[in-house]
């Protein structure tokens, strides 16, 4: 297991430094470099002057460097400008060039600073990921319980009615994505005009105006049912769908085993069969997709913390991208890549100690 672990682990580091090489190149070609440089400077910047900005600031260097440079295992370019203005990767508006460290790379825990936020992408990153740390909690509290209830009971009544209408159900809400959704149960839930909220109003049964908040803001300082319930209703059904199928599948094959008919044969209790046969071996194949969900809700959350205002890691990720954030895009990009492989590394460590008939080597 521990040669198994030690592969694994060799292998993410090479799929890192690919994967984080091609976002870096993505991100630094001219087309974007241009954009930030008018971003910053002068919207109507000539391209001589466009050129000189980038110079000036050690963007037009070779990428090779540049990676080595942002990666801290080469030391950062300071560069002065015609005025006699000295520029480094490694200053910020607190500390000149001339007194900043010539290492300040992802090796040594600095990220960059952000363009937009003006302060550390570090920072900005812990702070956007905790919000959303929450709210994925909260997704994989909801997604997971009811996914493997309506799997199981699926995969239980195979070919019944229940199955039937079960399997449609999971197929409908895989198939809505979450910005469909989210527009769902904002007109159901969280207007005063359309939906359940105007019912329930004049009959009493809620204090304010509608059931929910449209907008999940205020989440960011205080949790409640009202501002947090919307954009995790949004994602939880839509993954939701996926692992009831998976279940379902893996149910149904091992009520279908030999030692489940032989149990059955010797008169043993349903009840007993499923939760203490059954269960334990069909939860093996959906164990590997719930863990694939978890790199799936951190970009998922782009499109559903945009609609709900809820500024998490997803939000952080749209205004960087909308704003030309290189050092932002790159930090998000390196926590996204990192969360990818470790939860893919658990997974197979995972499916090898649930499943005696994996070899792992």
């Amino acid at each position: 297991m521990l040669q198994f672990i030690l592969k694994r682990i060799c292998v993410m580091l090479i799929t890192a430094a690919c994967l984080t090489f091609i976002v870096f190149f993505l991100t630094n070609l001219f087309p974007n470099l241009e954009k930030l440089a008018k971003n910053q400077g002068n919207i109507r910047m000539t391209d001589d002057a466009v050129i000189s900005w980038l110079d000036n600031r050690g963007y037009r260097q070779n990428i090779i460097k540049k990676y080595g440079e942002w990666l801290g295992v080469l030391p950062s370019l300071k560069v002065i400008d015609d005025k006699g203005q000295v520029y480094s990767r490694c200053s910020r508006p607190s500390i000149p060039a001339s007194d900043a460290s010539n290492f300040c790379g992802l090796f040594q825990g600095n990220m960059g600073f952000s363009t937009v936020f003006k302060d550390e992408v570090s920072t900005i990153i812990s702070k956007r990921l905790s919000l959303t740390a929450y709210l994925m909690m909260a997704v994989l509290c909801v997604m997971i319980p009811m996914a493997l209830i309506v799997g199981v009971i699926s995969g239980m009544r195979e070919g019944s009615r229940t199955d039937r209408t079960l399997s449609t159900f999971s197929i409908a809400t895989t198939a809505t994505p979450e910005y469909v959704s989210g527009v769902i149960f904002i007109v159901i839930f969280a207007s005063s005009k359309t939906g359940l909220s105007p019912f329930f109003a004049e009959w009493g049964w809620i204090d304010g105006r509608t059931i929910v908040k449209g907008s999940a803001a205020s989440a960011m300082d205080n949790i409640t049912f009202r501002n947090f319930a919307l954009p995790v209703m949004a994602l939880a059904l839509y993954g939701m769908g996926y692992i009831a199928r998976m279940t379902r599948a893996s149910m149904a094959e091992v009520m279908t085993a030999q030692y489940i008919r032989t149990a059955r044969l010797k008169g043993v209790k349903f009840s007993t069969i499923v939760f203490k046969h059954a269960l334990r071996n069909a939860l093996i194949a959906p164990f590997t997709v719930i863990m694939l969900q978890i790199p799936w809700l951190l970009t998922g959350v782009v499109i559903v913390e945009t609609m709900f205002n809820y500024k998490g890691f997803g939000w952080s990720l749209v205004q960087a991208a909308d704003n030309n954030d290189i050092q932002l895009l790159l930090g998000i990009s390196v926590i996204a890549v990192f969360v990818v492989l470790v939860t893919q590394l658990i997974s197979d460590i995972g499916y090898a100690l649930l499943n005696p008939r994996i070899r792992v080597s």
